[in-house]
């Protein structure tokens, strides 16, 4: 090692580690692209308040079979008459957490919280022109009180909004109660990217059923498959494979992998798919015919905000007709319902797959495995 005039080995040593490790911080800083492969599947026909359309979605992901799964089950849907689906409810949440010295101080100061509901909503209009505070939950634990604000957030997924609204809020209940003190801006029971039951009791995002009805004509020549076969998988699969799993609040076969991919697509915060995640799917067999539904209760997307500016994204949002002039929450709403209908089309597909023996990794060796 050549010694620096002037200076000891040891301190040569550390200047040249120095300068190694500022090489290594300013190459982690760079921003980089990472290049993921994407696709469109459909048309698919979707009959809802927000679309009555048929449309191409568009779906980023490194699993390549999710692509002609899902295409299969638009196709088989779009045949049938499309995808009918409702938005039941939409709210984006944000939990603080404070304590006092005992729990009835607690317990009196959540009282008097609970009763202000219209000042706090003007503490929310304070930080942002579009949230509007829903309502509130709380519980109480020892001395720890877990306040949960549910916010309206328009166009936007709302992680920033219902943070600093919260963060406001915060400010405002520490400086009117005194004898509560500030523990976190967020105590877990939001619940953020984690899994959890309150979620799917009390509402994160937004819930959304898509639904379709399929002839048993087009069961046999699409899918492969019957009604009653997808109805006993999705029975002891699903639900019961669900139960024996402890699952929470779910009873799916993949909708995780659909959502990434359409997450990834429109550049939304795609570790929200832990909770997006958890849904459940429901089959009947309806005289000679098969009813398929997906109920996602945490669909959390937004058409605005971190994530959206990107060029690609901005391609997709235009493709889906997500970038009009509309009503605030109009272009979020569209965008979610859109995700619901893929979704349904993967998961049909997928259960239609897995009810014959051997298709499903027939099909993976196919369009995975290199020669």
């Amino acid at each position: 090692m050549m010694i620096a005039p002037g200076k000891s080995a040891t301190s040569t040593y550390n200047y040249i580690v120095y300068l190694f490790q500022e090489k290594i911080m300013r190459w982690h800083t760079t921003e980089q692209i990472a290049s993921i492969p994407m696709r469109q599947v459909g048309p698919v026909k979707i009959i809802s308040a927000e679309v009555n359309e048929a449309v191409f979605i568009p779906l980023a992901t490194l699993e390549t079979p999710l692509w002609p799964s899902t295409q299969r089950g638009a196709m088989v849907c779009s045949r049938a008459g499309g995808i009918s689906v409702v938005i039941v409810d939409e709210r984006m949440t944000r939990s603080i957490l404070l304590e006092a010295r005992s729990a009835s101080a607690v317990y009196q100061a959540w009282q008097k919280i609970q009763n202000k509901k219209e000042i706090l909503q003007q503490v929310v209009s304070e930080s942002s022109r579009y949230a509007r505070l829903l309502d509130m939950h709380a519980q109480v634990v020892g001395t720890l009180l877990y306040l949960r604000f549910e916010f309206s957030t328009g166009d936007a997924a709302g992680h920033n909004m219902v943070t600093l609204a919260a963060d406001h809020l915060l400010n405002w209940i520490v400086r009117h109660y005194p004898e509560l003190s500030y523990v976190s801006i967020s105590g877990n029971y939001c619940t953020d990217k984690k899994n959890s039951a309150v979620n799917g009791i009390l509402g994160r995002g937004k819930n959304v059923i898509a639904e379709v009805t399929l002839s048993r004509a087009l069961c046999r020549r699409f899918l492969k498959t019957t009604p009653e076969a997808i109805v006993q998988l999705n029975v002891k699969k699903n639900l019961l494979g669900s139960i024996v799993a402890g699952g929470v609040r779910t009873a799916n076969a993949h909708f995780a992998n659909v959502l990434l991919g359409f997450y990834l697509a429109t550049g939304q915060d795609v570790a929200n798919i832990v909770e997006g995640s958890q849904g459940i799917v429901y089959a009947e067999a309806r005289a000679d015919n098969l009813y398929f539904s997906v109920t996602v209760p945490h669909l959390i997307v937004g058409t605005v905000g971190n994530g959206k500016g990107l060029t690609f994204v901005q391609e997709n949002l235009r493709l889906l007709g997500c970038l009009e002039k509309r009503a605030v929450g109009q272009n979020a709403r569209r965008l979610a319902v859109i995700g619901a209908a893929a979704i349904l089309c993967a998961e049909l597909s997928l259960l239609a797959a897995q009810s014959k023996p051997g298709e499903l990794m027939k099909s993976h060796l196919q369009l995975e495995r290199q020669k």
